[in-house]
């Protein structure tokens, strides 16, 4: 399964009697300058991919009892979301959503994390899909056989602020900020404080996409934007962004090109700035 699917290659291959689609869109909205984040799942109701079942990041693929929003599940959870939409073994699956890719990119990492190979994330999701005079559809969700799905852990695909603390310290580490360049200068606060985890540096997930049509860029052009993270001497790369959302598309992408050590800090700038005993720096403070 490539890991990233085209829009023709998806519209081909929708009656595939082994192939689950699952949009994992969740509204994050600005409007009139307030935060709004709420499921995607009324926005699938209304349209989606014909043959989609959407899957809740907020709820069902998030650890309910955690401080910080979208933190990952325990397996017990993951595995049991995946195989009632009929994921597992022998299957295939396409994720897509309706923002930059970010949210279906969460949903790979996951399934990364989890040692399921089989997946890919649909180039420019729903945007490009229709902008392409592809169908959707408003039709119910279809009913899978529940799955059976095993879990080969792959250690280190999400780490927590310990690691990132030592990364601060390690040359072989790089630490990839996904957030706006805003964020990474200060010149946008992040709650109550400034700047970047130090040592950092940033390939904002918005960057790598065209806002057009939400596709990602050319290969050549992803390895040209990333390249303060795939430059530096390091092996290993810990991408963090607000919540390990936007951080999963950077992730992604990092794989795309073809760089194997790749983490991401789960709790993010959420967990980090809340604790005035982590250190930022500040390019905006002079």
């Amino acid at each position: 399964m490539e890991k990233l699917v085209q829009p023709g290659w998806l519209e081909e291959n929708l009656s595939a009697p082994d192939l689950r689609i699952l949009d994992c869109s969740v509204v994050f909205e600005r409007p009139g300058g307030v935060l709004n984040i709420e499921s995607g799942r009324e926005r699938w109701d209304q349209e989606h991919i014909p043959g989609s079942v959407h899957v809740d990041l907020m709820t069902e693929l998030a650890d309910q009892t955690a401080e910080t929003l979208f933190m990952m599940p325990s397996t017990d959870q993951f595995v049991s979301v995946m195989e009632s939409v009929g994921v597992g073994e022998g299957t295939r699956v396409v994720l897509y959503d309706f923002d930059i890719n970010m949210w279906a990119a969460r949903v790979w990492w996951m399934l990364h994390s989890m040692g399921f190979d089989e997946a890919g994330v649909l180039d420019g999701g729903l945007r490009r899909w229709k902008s392409e005079g592809r169908r959707v559809t408003s039709d119910p969700a279809p009913r899978h056989p529940r799955a059976v799905f095993t879990v080969r852990p792959r250690p280190g695909t999400f780490v927590g602020k310990e690691e990132v603390l030592a990364a601060i310290e390690d040359e072989d580490v790089a630490i990839v900020d996904a957030l706006p360049a805003a964020h990474y200068n200060g010149t946008i606060r992040f709650y109550q404080r400034r700047g970047h985890i130090p040592t950092a540096v940033n390939v904002p997930a918005g960057s790598l996409v065209d806002h057009d049509t939400h596709a990602y860029a050319g290969i050549d052009e992803l390895r040209s934007r990333a390249a303060p993270a795939i430059e530096t001497e390091s092996s290993r790369k810990i991408a963090y962004c607000g919540g390990g959302i936007s951080a999963a598309s950077t992730a992604f992408v990092l794989s795309l090109l073809g760089v194997e050590q790749v983490s991401i800090y789960d709790a993010s700038m959420g967990e980090w700035t809340s604790d005035p005993s982590l250190p930022l720096e500040d390019p905006s403070s002079g």
